[in-house]
């Protein structure tokens, strides 16, 4: 068992209540000040912090926190929790922080709620923010979520995942793109291209996490979307038809014109219909990652993440 392991089963999810919100200019231009003196540098970002936001024509006046999506915003909060950074360090504890989302890891339940309390007071009174009780938890690794991924033990060690609801979350935003009503409405490589897109970001965001079947899983239902795309625009049965017997030829599927006939003339469903033996076969993987005439090949999600890994 790793130190990890022994030392830390319990987290505390730490929850800041609208913190971008909340954060008290004073204070923080005091903690800018103990690192930047110059007073020029100081009263600009005091302008910047007080110039207020617009929200439906409206200007309203800012008197409290920074405003989220501005281009320093991100820079002044991890600068205004530095402090809490400094406080957990001087106490011992293992934490883990990225904005205003904290993890801290304690050897036992006791412990996290001990710390939870101390730890809530602290920036009570010291940064003037609060915890907000209903949303922070202390709960064991597997429970937890921090950035889209939780934990899970794989050997003896503590690894992260993806959470249910980041997997989820990929499928709604392909099955809304990937409808048919629109898909079959575009060129497909310009589906193709996008799909890559958003699968090739969202792997490069989890890589690190452990996914390999449900990679294997989602590549699968992705390729039968895509084929489910192609027979559709294809519409007619003769066409179904025609160019299902030019791959099998061409490939050297081996499949017969009759099974090819029984496939482009069913009454099945588009959905049953992909998921034959024939079109399965015809319209493979490999097949699909082929580029066509513009350069557009469907990644294969498992391929890719492996490579990312490094497997």
């Amino acid at each position: 068992m790793t130190e990890l392991e022994i030392r830390n089963k319990w987290v505390i999810d730490l929850d800041i209540e609208q913190f971008f919100d909340k954060v008290n200019h004073d204070k923080l231009i005091q903690i800018l000040r103990e690192q930047v003196n110059d007073s020029s540098v100081l009263n600009l970002i005091r302008k910047y912090l007080k110039a207020g936001v617009m929200e439906k024509g409206i200007v309203k006046a800012t008197k409290t926190g920074v405003p989220q999506g501005g281009p320093i915003s991100v820079i002044l909060s991890n600068v205004y929790l530095d402090k809490l950074d400094k406080e957990l360090e001087e106490r011992g504890l293992r934490f883990v922080r990225y904005a205003d989302d904290v993890l801290i890891f304690t050897r036992s339940e006791v412990a996290a709620n001990r710390v939870m309390t101390s730890i809530s007071s602290w920036i009570e009174r010291k940064l003037f923010l609060r915890v907000n009780a209903t949303k922070s938890k202390v709960v064991r690794p597997m429970r937890s979520k921090y950035l889209g991924f939780t934990f899970l033990k794989n050997g003896g060690e503590w690894k992260v995942k993806p959470t249910n609801e980041k997997k989820a979350k990929l499928y709604q935003v392909l099955r809304e793109y990937l409808k048919r009503g629109k898909a079959i409405s575009r060129p497909l490589a310009v589906t193709i291209k996008r799909v890559n897109q958003i699968v090739m970001g969202w792997i490069n965001y989890f890589r690190i996490g452990m996914m390999k079947q449900f990679m294997n899983e989602f590549g699968q239902w992705l390729r039968h979307k895509i084929r489910v795309i192609v027979i559709k625009q294809w519409k007619m049965p003769k066409t179904i038809f025609r160019n299902l017997s030019y791959l099998n030829r061409k490939y050297k599927n081996g499949f017969n014109a009759e099974s090819i006939f029984k496939v482009a003339n069913s009454r099945l469903g588009w959905y049953k219909r992909c998921s034959m033996d024939v079109v399965n076969y015809i319209i493979n993987p490999t097949l699909l990652e082929t580029k066509i005439k513009d350069g557009a090949g469907l990644l294969n999600p498992l391929n890719y993440y492996l490579r990312k890994v490094g497997i």
